[in-house]
């Protein structure tokens, strides 16, 4: 491993007391332990907000690595980190790994420290190398950083940027050393950051969705010592034989099933010792003739003790999942008021367009969730859940299943040809399954929600979600090439799971780049407020734009909508001046009245910002908002603030 001192971190200790009264931090990735994303600061609000400014920029400096051949061995993807601010200093993670202390008001490093994670290849987990944050504790006396990186856990002193030697292996623990069975390591990964419970360190990791074999890495959850490094926990996401649940699992398939991970960022009730895990699907995601049953804790919410890792409730999103429908965003914690009853509620934002909501002390629905039948599936081998779960309340808030009347119809000759596209596949309701013909499943795999979940704004007990409206073609084949990566008797087709239609004049050519619109029509990302004391949606409009879009030729002189939505994971965050920050995955960042859903500033980034933005004010009383934009060599950090500020 490599490290990079840069200038020492003295500034900390030399601010005033009464100045730094002025400072509020951002100390966890979702702002607090509950991944609210809400920021009680109001400096910058609905009346400034249009003058806001770039205050600083910092670019990563990352390229890919190549080999002697000029082969490329590793290559830095999105930079979709959300900073930390603690002590007028961000902590961040970079797409490959790097941990970089910084000076929140300049955007000058203290130090950098870089494990080398590229020297161990691309990462097997499809999105290659991005990650989204670190963690920290503190005694009081002495502060860590705790990055995950890969399959290693390393322990860092936030003030140096020395690996804490004291901790695991000289810094380090490898978190596959203690698995219920051997893996391949560069089969493992993480990209969402640890969370720290007191004296614990608590992780899960990532299994590419592509690894489909026997025996691939188990998604259990483990809790390390914050000093040593020594694990105090581990929860198994998938049952072993005398633990609740394995029963869900028919045919012994609980021994060889892998994955089932915690992969997205989770959250925490510090004062009752209760982490919230969105565990994701089991292996492999489209088919599931070798793991028949509903399968615990697959697709499921499961709450367990902070302190033990002991199991405290669960309850199963979806049921036997063959959608990639695993839950991508942290859980966000609040308290709400329903009929006229309190209730600190847990809220869980699904790919399915779904909120669940939870008393998250009894795990009971605060509204009712019903079972509902479900189109089964005729594929050699598999056996659907016969019904899935569905909240009454709230309502969707993404598009659910795939018609006739949802595709493209900018001109009756696109239309007539997005049909000719449809018709080739089976398509239908929520909960169609894959098939070997192709089944249009929408949601698809980046939501209804992303990652970037929820925003909660506790004043008035409204959730904010960005969503995705983006079918995908699931088409199930037999198997007959057996490979290290790939081992299974049927799966999906995902190199040509995109659906999309040919704008090109001449049907006989592959369609060119630029010449291809969605299946479905706008808008391809909304953004929707829900009143979590009724369970009523207040608004929900289209969110950002597709600017390429307007470029297509066929499309010249046809009237577009005024916005077409953006497809992508990011989601908000919501401040006390009455302001979400969001990028939605598109290059431009906006500022959204909370109230009405009205733009009231908007910032052409030049470039992508698929990351959740954060807000701070530093002890000198200067408000910033920042969010990671870029990927690769353009990778950068972008600050923003009031003029004179």
């Amino acid at each position: 491993m490599r490290h990079i001192m840069r200038t020492p971190l003295v500034v900390l200790c030399v601010i005033p007391v009464l100045v730094s009264a002025q400072r509020v931090e951002w100390p966890v990735y979702g702002g607090d332990a509950g991944a609210s994303k809400y920021s009680t600061l109001a400096q910058i609000d609905r009346n400034n907000v249009a003058q806001l400014a770039v205050a600083w920029r910092w670019r990563t400096g990352e390229a890919p690595i190549r080999t002697s051949d000029s082969t490329v061995a590793a290559r830095p993807g999105n930079f979709q980190a959300t900073p930390l601010m603690i002590g007028d200093t961000l902590f961040f993670s970079t797409p490959y790994n790097r941990v970089v202390a910084m000076n929140a008001a300049t955007g000058r490093p203290f130090w950098t420290y870089d494990p080398a994670a590229y020297k161990s290849g691309q990462p097997s987990n499809g999105t290659g190398f991005v990650h989204r944050g670190v963690a920290t504790w503190t005694d009081g006396t002495q502060r860590r950083v705790f990055m995950n990186s890969r399959w290693n856990l390393i322990a860092l002193d936030a003030a140096t940027g020395q690996p804490i030697r004291s901790f695991g292996d000289t810094g380090v623990v490898d978190l596959t050393a203690q698995l219920r069975r051997a893996v391949t390591k560069t089969h493992y990964t993480n990209t969402s950051p640890p969370v720290v419970y007191k004296n614990l360190v608590i992780v899960g990791n990532g299994v590419g969705d592509r690894l489909r074999y026997q025996n691939d890495p188990p998604g259990d959850v483990q809790a390390f010592d914050v000093r040593t490094g020594k694990r105090v926990w581990s929860f198994h996401t998938i049952p072993d034989s005398s633990e609740f649940g394995v029963n869900t699992w028919k045919d012994g398939s609980w021994r060889t099933t892998g994955h089932t991970n915690v992969w997205a960022p989770f959250s925490l009730d510090a004062a009752r010792g209760l982490v919230y895990l969105p565990v994701s699907t089991p292996s492999n995601d489209w088919y599931g003739g070798e793991r028949k049953g509903d399968g615990l804790y697959g697709e499921s919410i499961v709450c367990l003790d902070a302190k033990t890792g002991r199991r405290v409730w669960h309850f199963q999103l979806t049921h036997h999942g063959l959608w990639d429908y695993d839950p991508p965003a942290p859980p966000v914690l609040g308290t709400i008021r329903v009929a006229g009853k309190r209730i600190d509620a847990v809220a869980v934002p699904t790919k399915m367009g779904y909120l669940f909501v939870f008393d998250r002390v009894s795990g009971k629905p605060v509204w009712p969730i019903v079972e509902r039948a479900v189109p089964q599936s005729d594929v050699t081998g598999e056996a659907t859940s016969r019904t899935q779960p569905v909240p009454t309340l709230p309502a969707p808030f993404a598009v659910q299943g795939f018609s006739e009347n949802d595709v493209a119809d900018f001109t009756p000759e696109i239309k007539q040809r997005a049909l000719e596209v449809l018709r080739r596949y089976r398509f239908g309701a929520l909960y169609t399954p894959p098939s070997m013909q192709g089944t249009i499943v929408m949601p698809g795999a980046i939501g209804g929600s992303g990652w970037g979940g929820g925003a909660f704004d506790p004043s008035s007990g409204i959730i904010y979600i960005k969503a995705t409206n983006s079918p995908v073609m699931y088409r199930i084949f037999k198997n007959n090439t057996r490979t290290d990566t790939i081992d299974v008797p049927y799966t999906a087709d995902l190199p040509g799971s995109s659906v999309s239609v040919s704008l090109e004049t001449s049907s006989a050519r592959a369609p060119a780049r630029g010449t291809t619109i969605p299946l479905n029509k706008p808008p391809y990302g909304t953004l929707v407020a829900i009143n979590l004391n009724t369970g009523k949606h207040l608004w929900n409009i289209p969110f950002g734009d597709t600017p390429e879009l307007r470029k297509i030729p066929m499309l010249k002189g046809v009237a577009l909508p005024p916005l077409l939505g953006v497809a992508g994971a990011p989601g908000p965050i919501v401040t006390n001046g009455g302001l979400l920050f969001v990028s939605g995955g598109g290059s431009v960042l906006y500022a959204i009245d909370k109230v009405s859903g009205k733009t009231l500033w908007s910032f052409d980034l030049g470039k992508e910002a698929y990351s959740v933005p954060m807000t701070y004010r530093t002890a000198s009383g200067t408000q910033y908002v920042v969010v990671a934009t870029g990927a690769g060599s353009e990778a950068e950090l972008v600050a923003f603030a009031l003029p004179g500020k």
